[in-house]
């Protein structure tokens, strides 16, 4: 049974360090995550992030989206949230990705994240785990 928040608290404490922007499709972003794992733990994004850094928030129709979105790299997770009505939440002591898209601008699939050790995965969808409030 999925937990809201279970999998993606794992990330605090890693370390962001790349920003890639995939043919002006969709974001990734990649953390260090354990020793071993092989691939890095990737968190893909089909929807354009907001981006809270220097003290406001930037969203992918704003001129310097781009810059902040790498600055925020290197960065260390400090929290992470995920629950209905506001979507996922990575804060880092560089900044924050807020994942909460507008229906209009999801396609298929929200985000998602892999390269955990153990194998685990998420997707994220509209009207499934923590984006119910998007059907």
């Amino acid at each position: 049974m999925y937990e809201p928040n279970g999998l993606l608290s794992r990330l605090v404490g890693e370390r962001m360090y790349s920003v890639e922007f995939v043919l002006n499709d969709y974001v990734q972003f990649r953390f260090d995550g354990s020793p071993g794992a092989g691939d890095p733990v990737t968190l893909n994004c089909y929807v354009w992030p907001l981006i809270e850094f220097d003290g406001r928030t930037w969203s992918e129709k704003d001129a310097g989206y781009a810059d902040a979105l790498r600055r925020l790299t290197p960065g260390t997770v400090v929290s992470t949230t995920e629950q209905t009505g506001s979507g996922v939440r990575i804060a880092l002591d560089t900044g924050a990705l807020v994942i909460h898209p507008t229906l209009d601008d999801i396609h298929v699939e929200i985000a998602e994240i892999s390269g955990f050790k153990d194998g685990a995965s998420m997707v994220w969808r509209p009207g499934e785990e923590s984006f119910e409030d998007l059907v």
